[in-house]
């Protein structure tokens, strides 16, 4: 799964990286080092500009929020339970399909926080142990220092309950893509702990190279076969994964330390 990130580029950066041809400075976040559902994330994405006549879609660099909400839902209530849609059903739920077929983006991050889930922690929930272990938390990024661009949806929903000109009548929000979990070597793996992704968590982020980028984003391509084809793994060996303090559990630390890299586990968690 994917429930926090790490997203420091500017949006200039950002820019220049996925070739954006418009972005405005309102749009604009500060780096975030502790993404959680329900917070405003930057995302790519490829749309005809308002209030102009060629309907030619526009790389933009556009601020949503975390958590889909659909666009027939009637309360934005459950979008903190909606931030990742799994990749071999995105295309057949009611909650996301419409939005897999032309509202597709790319959440930009320096790289993703998982929490292990070790066999010491499921021996011990099944012992029913009442007190919850303490999880390892690792960082797991691009080896070369690239972006890792997260294949994401987006959706509109509008609040119905306020006028038309209000600055709030329209969400959009957005999902993460994901999908099974590498089984193969890390790129580079920390010595003492885990040597592929699906040894931290059956899940992951489902990463884009460069090379998909274009096709991903553009809203002409809506053929379902296509598509899903589009949601093949990136190939092996591209990412690297190191243990990181477990401040980054509290939602309220937030800084470029929770980045660090450890020399292994903090001691009393798991892996």
């Amino acid at each position: 799964m994917c429930g926090r990130y790490a997203a420091s580029r500017r949006p200039e950066d950002l820019a220049g990286i996925f070739e954006i041809e418009k972005w405005e400075p309102k749009e604009s976040l500060d780096p975030d080092y502790n993404v959680a559902p329900t917070k405003e994330v930057h995302a790519v994405l490829d749309r005809p500009l308002k209030d102009v006549e060629d309907p030619k879609p526009v790389r933009q660099l556009r601020k949503l929020k975390w958590g889909l909400v659909p666009s027939w839902s009637k309360t934005p209530e459950g979008a903190a339970r909606m931030i990742n849609a799994r990749a071999e059903t995105v295309h057949e739920k009611p909650s996301y399909r419409r939005a897999f077929s032309t509202r597709r983006c790319i959440l930009p991050a320096d790289g993703y926080y998982e929490w292990v889930t070790g066999k010491q922690e499921r021996d011990l929930e099944v012992e029913g142990r009442k007190k919850r272990p303490r999880k390892q938390p690792y960082f797991v990024t691009p080896a070369d220092g690239s972006v890792f661009a997260m294949a994401g949806l987006y959706e509109f929903w509008r609040d119905k309950t306020l006028p038309d000109d209000h600055p709030q009548a329209w969400w959009v929000t957005c999902s993460v893509i994901t999908t099974e979990a590498e089984t193969t070597p890390l790129a580079v793996a920390p010595a003492d702990g885990p040597h592929a992704l699906a040894d931290i968590h059956p899940r992951m982020p489902l990463m884009l190279t460069p090379d998909r980028w274009d096709a991903w984003l553009d809203p002409a391509r809506t053929d379902p076969d296509e598509l899903t084809s589009l949601l093949a793994p990136p190939p092996a060996g591209l990412l690297r994964a190191y243990p990181v303090s477990t401040t980054v559990s509290n939602v309220r630390n937030n800084g470029p330390e929770l980045l660090k890299e450890l020399e292994g586990p903090e001691e009393g968690t798991l892996f």
